[in-house]
């Protein structure tokens, strides 16, 4: 399949009189039609390599490539054939959510005509068709977001950047949001995407990079990082606080072992990583431990994440 973008030991950014690297030696190409996501805690290179893609940024050492061009040569062949999806809606709220779409379509050289068709057809997509001759602060977040991604594709992108494209919508509307970007998958668009919510990455992302001070610590399909990083199950234990320390412990006497590959203690609760949790909780019971709550459930792509990156906050 043709390649979408191509990045190859990319370097960005400096800071101050010292070298600050933004993103550290990346490397990786996307096919036509795939979903890609970014995957890391604040300040991890997601933005910036997000800002190269889209011809805003320049590597300062490296290469990349986008749709086969040169960023800094063809910047404009490029974005003319890109759709951005920002975190911030950044919508003229005194327009029409039909005047949008149209001022935004002018911006790239087409045709009236053209551009009203196409709006026209992306209030449809975007199931917004009802409200296309209402202001858009009279919409809701989640109408808001539709409006965004429909403006984005105003000039039929073959590749969609979305930062953090669900972030504060409820669950129906994020829902219906996913199954828009399924849709555009199906055609054949390309999509780029960084989020913090793991399910979606899980949803919607044919591969993952799970980036970590400018690096890539990890790479892969979601079934892929989880059986290479974690266990097939995660047993959580849930013990009174005096009991909690003597029972990590006990349980410590007896990992890596066949009960659990791993247990990690934290604040509230055990986590023990087996494949087997249900064979796990047994063996706990008939050691005597009878903790206040537990339960066995399949890893996820969040355990991955945590365990690459750490549970340290970072702002």
């Amino acid at each position: 399949m043709a390649q979408a973008v191509q990045l190859a030991k990319v370097h960005r950014g400096r800071q101050g009189a010292q070298d600050f690297r933004a993103v550290d030696g990346i490397d990786f190409s996307l096919t036509r039609g795939e979903a890609f996501g970014f995957l890391g805690p604040n300040g991890a290179g997601k933005s910036t390599t997000m800002r190269m893609i889209s011809c805003v940024s320049p590597p300062t050492s490296g290469s990349l490539r986008v749709l086969g061009m040169d960023p800094a040569r063809d910047g404009r062949r490029i974005r003319s054939r890109l759709g951005v999806v920002p975190q911030d809606d950044a919508l003229d709220r005194e327009l029409t959510v039909r005047e949008n779409l149209l001022v935004y379509g002018s911006y790239f050289d087409l045709p009236k005509a053209v551009v009203g068709k196409r709006a026209d057809e992306l209030l449809v997509f975007a199931q917004l068709e009802e409200k296309a001759d209402l202001r858009v602060s009279s919409l809701s977040g989640g109408m808001r977001r539709r409006l965004t991604i429909a403006r984005a594709l105003i000039n039929e992108p073959e590749i969609l950047l979305l930062d953090e494209p669900t972030t504060g919508l409820d669950p129906q509307a994020r829902h219906v949001l996913w199954e828009r970007l399924f849709q555009l998958k199906d055609r054949g668009v390309t999509l780029v995407l960084t989020t913090h919510y793991m399910d979606e990455a899980e949803q919607l992302c044919d591969r993952i990079a799970v980036m970590d001070h400018g690096r890539f610590v990890a790479e892969g399909s979601p079934s892929e990082l989880i059986a290479a990083h974690v266990s097939r199950d995660v047993l959580e234990l849930r013990y009174n606080q005096d009991d909690r320390t003597a029972a990590a412990a006990d349980l410590a006497t007896i990992v890596p072992g066949p009960v659990a590959e791993r247990v990690e203690v934290l604040p509230d609760r055990l986590l023990l990583y087996t494949d087997n949790g249900e064979k796990a909780l047994a063996a706990m019971h008939g050691r005597g431990h009878e903790p206040r709550a537990a339960l066995v459930r399949r890893a996820t792509l969040e355990d991955v994440f945590l365990t690459l990156t750490g549970r340290s906050l970072v702002d």
